[in-house]
């Protein structure tokens, strides 16, 4: 639990820091889609449940059950409601848009690193490749995964072994 804390406030503090270096045109899309996810899917989260929301996105980018690029994780056909709920997907919230592309920015930039470096010990998620919120659904396909464990609104799930 002491790793989970330590983790959560380096990000916490690296979200102030200013992004160093230029970007490409696709890392900026990359970014982008990793951020609207994030936000439509964790906004009313507290920090942790909305860096555990990034973190199953690129769990799934490096899993290869998963199309390899965020957008296109993202952007799979339902594999989450935001995309195909027929709503705007333009941020409305300025503050949690800003929040969310803080936790984004850094969870793009180090997570590899990090998982790297502590051979996944400072996955929020344990691994995880889904999630849900239990108060808004519950989901058949669920009954097939282990839950890893609970933050926050959601329920994180990867394969059984």
């Amino acid at each position: 639990m002491r790793v989970l804390f330590i983790f959560v406030m380096t990000a916490i503090a690296s979200l102030n820091a200013h992004a160093s270096g230029k970007m490409s045109k696709e890392e900026r899309k990359q970014l982008y889609c990793l951020s609207q996810n994030v936000y439509f899917e964790a906004r009313g989260e507290q920090t942790a449940g909305q860096l555990a929301v990034a973190m199953v996105t690129m769990n799934r980018v490096y899993s290869k059950r998963f199309p390899n690029s965020i957008c296109k994780v993202v952007w799979q056909r339902k594999q989450f409601s935001w995309t195909h709920d027929g709503k705007s997907d333009r941020p409305v919230d300025k503050k949690a848009w800003k929040l969310a592309k803080q936790i984004a920015n850094f969870v793009y930039k180090k997570y590899d690193r990090y998982k790297v470096m502590s051979n996944g010990a400072l996955d929020l998620t344990r691994g995880a490749l889904h999630y849900y919120a239990p108060d808004l659904a519950n989901p058949k396909w669920a009954d097939s995964k282990q839950v890893t464990r609970q933050i926050g609104g959601h329920l994180f799930l990867k394969e059984n072994s």
